[in-house]
């Protein structure tokens, strides 16, 4: 009767080992991390972030020196101001010509008056008109002359703003703004270095998501698609932690199997990369291995 009962136990214990629980595909995690370089040279003022931090977008993280680039900027706001004192008030002159002609018309007027009257000579009345058309044209040339003459003096204020312009986006670009919303990896400058244009001074990833990059056989193709939703788990030592993701990437292109990577066919050796997109509360960690069932 014993021997029966062990007999019927190790039956159940194979048979319950036998239940497939094998992974279909195995990975590493990753997060599409975004590399944060300078875009000026000089000495940096201001870079107040630690590895770890989690940062927004938009966020202000590090200025470089700016001070020369304000004193050109002053040197020409200066020279703009200098330009634009050169120019004449056009219409103050041209005010004084008007009044000058209002005066002759109505003197025109008044001799015409008195030349009906016959209190006055015709003569008299032709150079009163004579004086207006005078004073008529000098108003026209005068107004010529200095909308020229300004506008040549203005013409060089235009060279001076382009110039200012660009000063003005290099001071956008001494300021360092963050681009996403993540955790920083990595910090490759200290406040008070020198850096140059391109130096990588931190990296960023959004750690909310994570990405399982696992290798599948040719066989298992046919078995999974874009947009597929997945089992994806790690083991903490004494049971599985899961989590549901979605397939949002599959190589078109075959390659050896990685080393580290084990798959469901030992025989296997070429396989193609998938990509499985998951959400992240902090168990996932970059670089850890990963297991995919579906």
């Amino acid at each position: 009767m014993n021997k029966l009962w062990i007999l019927v136990t190790a039956l159940f214990v194979v048979s319950c080992g036998a239940s497939d629980d094998t992974p279909d595909a195995y990975g590493n995690f990753e997060a599409d991390d975004v590399l944060i370089s300078a875009e000026s040279n000089g000495k940096i003022t201001f870079f107040n972030i630690e590895e770890g931090d989690r940062l927004k977008a938009g966020q202000l993280v590090a200025i470089t020196d700016t001070l020369q680039l304000h004193l050109k900027k002053a040197q020409l706001e200066a020279s703009i101001r200098a330009i634009q004192n050169k120019t004449q008030d056009v219409q103050a002159q041209i005010d004084v010509l008007e009044e000058q002609k209002k005066t002759i018309q109505r003197e025109v007027r008044r001799v015409e008056a008195l030349v009906k009257e016959e209190a006055a000579t015709q003569k008299q009345l032709d150079d009163l008109q004579g004086e207006l058309e005078i004073v008529e044209k000098r108003i026209n040339a005068t107004r010529t002359q200095l909308e020229t003459n300004n506008s040549g003096l203005l013409s060089e204020i235009e060279p001076l703003k382009v110039q200012i312009a660009q000063i003005e986006d290099q001071i956008d670009k001494c300021k360092i703004i963050n681009p996403v919303n993540g955790t920083v990896l990595g910090k490759y400058a200290e406040p008070g270095e020198i850096t140059t244009f391109g130096r990588p001074l931190y990296k960023i990833a959004d750690l909310d998501k994570i990405t399982l990059r696992a290798y599948v056989s040719e066989t298992q193709l046919a078995a999974i698609k874009i947009g597929q939703e997945m089992v994806v788990r790690i083991d903490d030592g004494e049971h599985y932690k899961t989590e549901k993701g979605k397939l949002t990437w599959i190589s078109d292109e075959a390659e050896f199997t990685p080393k580290e990577i084990q798959t469901k066919e030992a025989r296997v050796n070429l396989v193609y990369a998938i990509k499985v997109v998951l959400p992240n509360d902090g168990a996932f960690k970059i670089g850890m291995p990963g297991e995919i069932v579906w």
